[in-house]
């Protein structure tokens, strides 16, 4: 595989997934991982990725609020944030982490709606707290620098004594067989408490991240209550996710 090959594959895993490990691109494109260190630092120096700790991350989920942030697939996340909004009702509870889809969520709520939100995401209570009807309650602790959400053993404690209506999750990986994945092993253990923490639960995933997995399991299928992606719930990639327990919005 050539470089230009390469710094295109990268640059497609790191939008669909926010944060790529290099031990991970070494995997799936077959070359060592000083090869794939080498093309992150040309891909930093150009200015389209931002260097983390073994991996890099998008510039979009690192810099939301900048004017020329682009969000990768925003018309589709805009479509899931949209449909979302049928699943909130008036003196709900809900809880949120963050991320893309998630902000988009946050700015499509009408400014009418009395809700309660918890979020372990500064950057989504930034985006609630712009809704005058909303009461918006951070989860504080460590912060993940990487995905811009808090973490750590305070942050499961407080989400233990919560009881919500419903939680929203975004996606890295989402698949019958495997559920709702992840690749950190922090953030896995608070989305896994999250879910724990609401009656019901819904994932918010743009379709490029259906039948895929990551490698570590946050939940499987059946402990999650609707899935909403921008696609029609007709469409033939839906038809393997429609069972008794789940509706596809």
């Amino acid at each position: 595989m050539i470089k230009e090959e390469r710094h295109k594959l990268i640059m497609r895993e790191i939008n669909l997934h926010n944060k790529v490990l290099s031990n991970d691109l070494s995997a799936l494109m077959g070359v060592s991982e000083d090869t794939v260190r080498r093309d992150l630092k040309e891909l930093v120096e150009e200015g389209q990725v931002i260097k983390v700790h073994g991996g890099a991350i998008s510039k979009s989920l690192a810099t939301p609020f900048m004017k020329d942030s682009t969000v990768y697939a925003q018309e589709s996340k805009q479509l899931i944030a949209g449909k979302t909004l049928s699943l909130i009702k008036k003196d709900m509870v809900v809880l949120t982490e963050g991320g893309t889809t998630m902000l988009e969520f946050a700015r499509a709520i009408p400014d009418h709606v009395t809700v309660t939100f918890f979020t372990i995401s500064p950057q989504v209570a930034i985006m609630l707290s712009e809704k005058s009807n909303l009461e918006v309650i951070t989860i504080g602790g460590k912060l993940c620098k990487n995905a811009n959400l808090h973490t750590g053993s305070s942050v499961i404690n407080q989400l233990s004594e919560i009881r919500a209506d419903l939680c929203l999750l975004g996606a890295n990986g989402f698949s019958v067989e495997d559920g709702l994945t992840d690749v950190d092993w922090e953030i896995v253990q608070v989305k896994k408490a999250i879910v724990r923490s609401a009656r019901k639960t819904a994932v918010l995933c743009i379709s490029e991240k259906l039948n895929s997995s990551r490698r570590l399991k946050i939940c499987d299928l059946n402990q999650v209550d609707y899935l909403v992606t921008e696609l029609s719930p007709e469409h033939p990639l839906m038809s393997s996710y429609k069972n008794e327990s789940l509706t596809v919005l």
